[in-house]
């Protein structure tokens, strides 16, 4: 009876997840639409469209550097017509427009004398103002005397409904296709006086998918002029516009297939099924959308609109093109993202639309595609629920993977050769699934214990610590160990300024940190520390943890001199790129604080989610210590621990007897001034005497030899610690107006970090 329910359990419950996975095959669910979209993306980065410059067509782009030598957007009708004589004196075939011209030109002169002061002495001029030629007018004038011009617009389901001018005509080979396309009911147009005078009139609708990717474009899309379906118009894209007005086609015929007869299951379909736009046909999906074939953003595209206006282009690149005049001005938001592109301006979505019709290279959703992948769950899904059992796991997931390959090289050679896009990726997920629950049931502790190495060595945010984590897997419980290390803070002072220098350009403060931050990481790493992480400005690392080191206080050191030999060679290298582009400079500086104490190191987090850190209370001290190097007048300020370990190995001078903010217990804290070359060179010996002799006179409330001990050390410390010997004059001449108690430690109390 056992063995018989083991069987039933062998193939009943593989069998259930065949039946859900076909369903959801056959149903496609939002989550499942937005997988296959993520695996055509795959096909689509993996093996782009083969960009040829040659193809004949470009994009004459107003940028943020032709903004900014024409002038703000929207330019004067005039500027455009210059352009388009520009465009079609150097032999472009087309000029298609991705902007659309809605509103009347503000510099026109009708407009322009509105806003003169309404007062009689101005009457005369103000009537002979409106009398001067429309900018509108006039740039219709050029619009139809130049010809080849195709104006676009966009379709909207809010706001006036406003009907665009149609110019080309439509022929329906098979019912009527505008009760497939996606209808609109509102629309930004042009100016009538301009698209009337145009040969073309494309809609620049692009329909991204939920993820905000656009793949697909629709060809044709309608516009609902009143209840009557009947009367519903159909406009073009500006993709299939522009090419029709290139070959001067005045019809486009659309085919369609209809009827309930005609669709079943993996079938023939109902709605469009191509366009024929002069001697070019295109097939789309039964809404009529092109599948977007990407080649990826190309610079070759692209020609500024201001080297048209100021006749830089060598005509050779316009010449017989079709061109696209848009924008990439971040400004002007019309931006998109693609499989290739997180951001690309809209109007190379429409150019590389008519790059692969003009190739004739198109990608397509067959109607069997379905069939195909429906087929295969069940076929490969039934011969494992039959064959597990009888052959066992290893030799099912011979067969099972063989399948797989079969089905994976089905695809890219579908998609590769004849631009075919069929998904590999469910239909082997569906059958790894009905192969998985078979295999469970016989080796169900087996595979869960592999499941949870697995989930634990997914779990890891530090590569620095995969092999040792995957040799010592207890350390990856939370918790740690106690460890007496070293820790490192550094902060770039006066980061607010520099930063403000960059209130137009993020991307160049971000390019300035990483240009920081990579030589001082490089250093670190260099001197066997470890980073801990970044925040903003600001590195924290720490010596002595994971692997040991016993000399961690003086590599933290070492680390810490050898940052600032890096950031010398880096403000030098930012000093003459700023004379060369005549910019004002702003070096970089930055504080440093290294204290040692035992703390708590290990995986630190949630049970969901941890890394490698820290935790104690020198941490903590040695984030302060960084803060006061400021206060001080020194770049790199020590806690007592850590000069305990590199006496006589690094220069170190006291600066105070200091109680850190959040901190009740005063601390001893110095200032690292060089190497050990320069701890027992003579000078600083010299200069320390007299140092250590000021800062206890200073305690001990003499006033009078604590000043000449200072007057006496800034001569010995040639300047470098000027700041220092200012603060402390300055608490001197503070205490002799207000004497501190008798029973005073010469412990100061911070107020800051």
């Amino acid at each position: 009876m056992n063995g018989f329910v083991i069987r039933s359990i062998h193939i009943l419950f593989p069998l259930v997840l065949l039946v859900a996975g076909l369903f959801v095959r056959i149903e496609e669910p939002r989550w499942f639409q937005q997988w296959q979209m993520w695996v055509f993306d795959s096909l689509n980065v993996l093996h782009p469209r083969v960009y040829d410059p040659g193809i004949g067509v470009r994009i004459v782009d107003i940028d943020d550097d032709t903004l900014e030598k024409v002038g703000q957007w929207p330019w004067p009708r005039t500027k455009i017509a210059e352009l388009i004589y520009r465009l079609k004196q150097a032999g472009a075939a087309v000029v298609a427009f991705d902007i659309v011209f809605s509103e009347s030109d503000r510099t026109s002169p009708k407009n322009i004398v509105e806003l003169w002061p309404q007062v009689p002495e101005f009457k005369d001029i103000r009537d002979r103002v409106r009398e001067m030629p429309d900018h509108d007018e006039q740039l219709a004038q050029f619009i139809k005397q130049l010809g080849g011009v195709v104006t676009g617009f966009a379709l909207t389901n809010a706001g006036a409904p406003r009907i665009p001018t149609q110019r080309g005509n439509f022929a329906f080979s098979g019912p009527d296709a505008r009760p497939f396309v996606q209808t609109y009911v509102g629309a930004v147009a042009n100016l009538s006086v301009l698209s009337e005078a145009a040969d073309g009139n494309g809609n620049f609708n692009m329909l991204p998918e939920s993820d905000g990717i656009v793949r697909r474009v629709p060809m044709l899309v309608g516009f609902k002029v009143d209840d009557n379906a009947e009367n519903n118009r159909l406009y073009p894209a500006l993709s299939v516009e522009a090419l029709r007005v290139a070959q001067n086609a005045k019809t486009m015929i659309i085919k369609t297939a209809g009827g309930s007869d005609e669709a079943s299951f993996g079938g023939a379909r109902t709605g469009l099924v191509k366009i024929k736009i002069g001697q070019f046909v295109v097939p789309t999906d039964e809404l009529g959308r092109v599948w977007v074939h990407y080649s990826g953003h190309r610079d070759e595209r692209y020609v500024s609109a201001s080297d048209v206006l100021d006749e830089k282009v060598d005509k050779s690149l316009l010449e017989g093109h079709v061109v696209l005049v848009g924008t990439s001005a971040a400004g002007l938001l019309d931006l998109r993202s693609s499989p290739l592109d997180k951001v690309l301006p809209g109007v190379e979505v429409h150019a590389e639309v008519i790059e692969q019709i003009l190739q004739k290279d198109f990608l397509k959703r067959p109607d069997y595609a379905l069939a195909i992948e429906a087929s295969y769950i069940v076929g490969v899904g039934l011969l494992l629920i039959l064959l597990l059992p009888r052959l066992g796991a290893l030799w099912c997931a011979a067969i099972g993977a063989a399948t797989v390959a079969i089905s994976f090289g089905g695809s890219w050679y579908a998609y590769v050769d004849e631009q075919l896009l069929i998904d590999p990726i469910y239909p082997s997920v569906a059958v790894l699934a009905v192969y998985l629950s078979g295999s469970l049931i016989s080796y169900a502790r087996t595979e869960a214990e592999k499941r949870q190495v697995r989930s634990a060595f997914a779990q890891y945010l530090s590569p620095a610590l995969v092999e040792q984590l995957a040799a010592e897997p207890e350390r990856l419980q939370l918790g740690g160990e106690t460890r007496e290390m070293t820790f490192l803070f550094c902060d770039v002072r006066g980061f607010t300024t520099i930063s403000e220098t960059f209130k137009s350009n993020p991307h160049g403060l971000t390019r300035l940190i990483n240009r920081l931050l990579t030589p001082l990481t490089n250093v670190i790493l260099d001197n066997r520390g470890t980073i801990d992480k970044y925040m903003g400005d600001c590195i924290m690392a720490f010596w002595n943890a994971p692997l040991d080191d016993e000399t961690h206080a003086a590599d933290a050191c070492e680390s810490a001199l050898k940052m600032y030999v890096a950031l010398e060679k880096l403000n030098k290298e930012r000093e003459r790129e700023a004379t060369e582009e005549g910019v004002e400079f702003l070096p970089l500086n930055v504080g440093i604080g290294i204290n040692t104490g035992e703390c708590v190191v290990g995986n630190m987090g949630s049970d969901q989610r941890f890394d490698y850190s820290v935790l104690g209370d020198p941490v903590n001290l040695a984030a302060r210590l960084e803060g006061q190097s400021k206060n001080y007048g020194v770049g790199v300020v020590l806690g007592s621990e850590t000069v305990k370990q590199v006496d006589g190995k690094y220069a170190t001078l006291e600066l105070d007897l200091i109680a850190v903010k959040g901190k009740t217990e005063a601390v001893d804290i110095y200032c690292l001034h060089g190497d050990a070359a320069r701890a027992n060179s003579p000078e600083f010996l010299d200069h320390k005497e007299s140092h250590d002799a000021m800062v206890a006179a200073f305690r001990q409330q003499k006033w009078d030899e604590a000043e000449a001990l200072i007057r006496e050390s800034r001569k010995k410390s040639d300047g470098e610690l000027g700041e220092f010997y200012d603060l402390y004059e300055e608490r001197i001449a503070d205490y002799r107006a207000a004497p501190p108690p008798k029973d005073w430690d010469g412990v100061f109390i911070a107020t800051t970090k």
